[in-house]
């Protein structure tokens, strides 16, 4: 049965019917469940280059959604930013918020980030968060806990992972959690935006991408192991703010991408013991328009994939494994929070060839995340108060 859907606005009658339905319940409180109650209009159907495509708002309500991850049944876990963690049931019904997250420091960027599934969730149901957590003393920093996911909400939350140090404020926090085919996990970092100086130190998670067992220790192989005065987690350094990351599924390396400052946005193949650059070198500028650096590419410095000027504040990634739209397998997609649109980049021997800015005059919302979903669909969130859940497939 296919999930209901909803027009990107919902009708007199949908809100009318909401009110109803609240009342009938009582003192129920219907959180985050709009699409529940969702009359099933036709989808908006969009010719692109390659493919038309149909999107399909399977929920609505959800305050900034941040992470998305599938589970084994075809349901979803879903975050929201202020701390809530719902699960996206096949037919589009939202649950209540589950029990047992941690705390977050819900500030600025911050909040509760994103959502990974254990490797092993079918034998031991654990699942990953990434959050920005409140660290005392007004100081805060992106964490990484692990639980178990139960009928009752989330047991046995422990902490595997902190960035340090902490720091106050409320920007560049990460954080994409991501598992590459050997069970470690990739955990992308922000430069805390004004943790800069600290960016191309190896004593600090500042700016890095770090590389953990499910336990939170550093794996024997990581590439600053050995060196003296590093961080034996740190798997790459010299980034900005990663709010996008996926493995390619041809060669399972880490890619990722990440924020510039006034343009310099890049999609970067994240290899072990590379250094990415910031603030060294960079396409962009301050946001007054003042000069970060003269250089943009420099030796011994990693070159982007892929960069944008202007910025579209990047966010979200994913190469598209499906089989439903076979023109975009193997294309990367990247969520634009500024320009409002999907952007699909192709590749040929590993170098983007040509890119397609998708949706904006279909949504006209600020995309968050970009995952594949079952039957070879994309889901991707959008960020707002209202956010969105919104699945891509092939027009019928």
């Amino acid at each position: 049965m296919p999930l209901p859907v909803m027009s990107l606005t919902p009708s007199g009658a949908h809100r009318a019917f909401r009110i109803f339905a609240s009342a009938a319940a009582g003192a129920v409180l219907l959180l985050g469940t709009p699409s529940a109650f969702a009359a099933a209009p036709q989808p908006t159907v969009v010719a692109t280059q390659k493919a038309k495509v149909q999107l399909e708002v399977v929920a609505s309500g959800l305050q900034n959604p941040w992470g998305l991850a599938f589970l084994p049944d075809g349901r979803a876990l879903v975050t929201e930013r202020p701390g809530r963690l719902r699960i996206l049931e096949r037919d589009g019904k939202l649950s209540e918020p589950l029990a047992g997250v941690p705390a977050v420091d819900a500030v600025g960027q911050g909040g509760l980030l994103d959502v990974a599934l254990d490797p092993d969730f079918a034998r031991n149901q654990r699942i990953y968060l990434s959050f920005a957590e409140p660290r005392g003393n007004g100081l805060n920093g992106t964490s990484v806990a692990r639980a178990r996911l139960g009928q009752a909400g989330l047991s046995e939350v422990t902490v595997i992972f902190r960035q340090q140090p902490a720091m106050s404020g409320g920007h560049h926090f990460g954080s994409r959690l991501v598992f590459g085919r050997d069970g470690n996990l990739f955990v992308t970092l922000g430069d805390r935006n004004k943790g800069r100086d600290q960016v191309q130190k190896l004593d600090t998670h500042i700016g890095k991408v770090v590389r953990i067992d499910r336990d939170g220790k550093a794996p024997a192989d990581n590439p600053y192991r050995k060196q003296t005065g590093a961080l034996p987690e740190l798997w790459s350094v010299g980034h900005r703010n990663i709010q996008g990351a996926a493995l390619n599924p041809q060669t399972g390396e880490l890619w990722t991408n990440e924020h510039g400052a006034k343009g310099g946005d890049e999609l970067n193949r994240t290899l072990g013991g590379r250094n990415y650059g910031w603030p060294l070198v960079t396409y962009g500028t301050e946001y007054s328009g003042a000069k970060i650096s003269d250089r943009t590419e420099a030796p011994g410095l990693e070159s982007p994939v892929h960069y944008w000027v202007p910025s579209i504040a990047t966010s979200g990634l994913a190469f598209y494994t499906g089989d439903a739209i076979p023109q975009w397998k193997g294309n990367v997609f990247v969520g634009g929070l500024k320009s409002m649109e999907l952007s699909r980049l192709e590749l040929r021997d590993g170098k983007v060839v040509s890119e397609e800015r998708l949706f904006g005059d279909a949504l006209k919302k600020r995309i968050r995340a970009v995952v594949n979903g079952p039957g070879g669909t994309l889901y991707l969130l959008t960020d707002d108060s209202d956010g969105q859940i919104v699945r891509i497939g092939p027009a019928t």
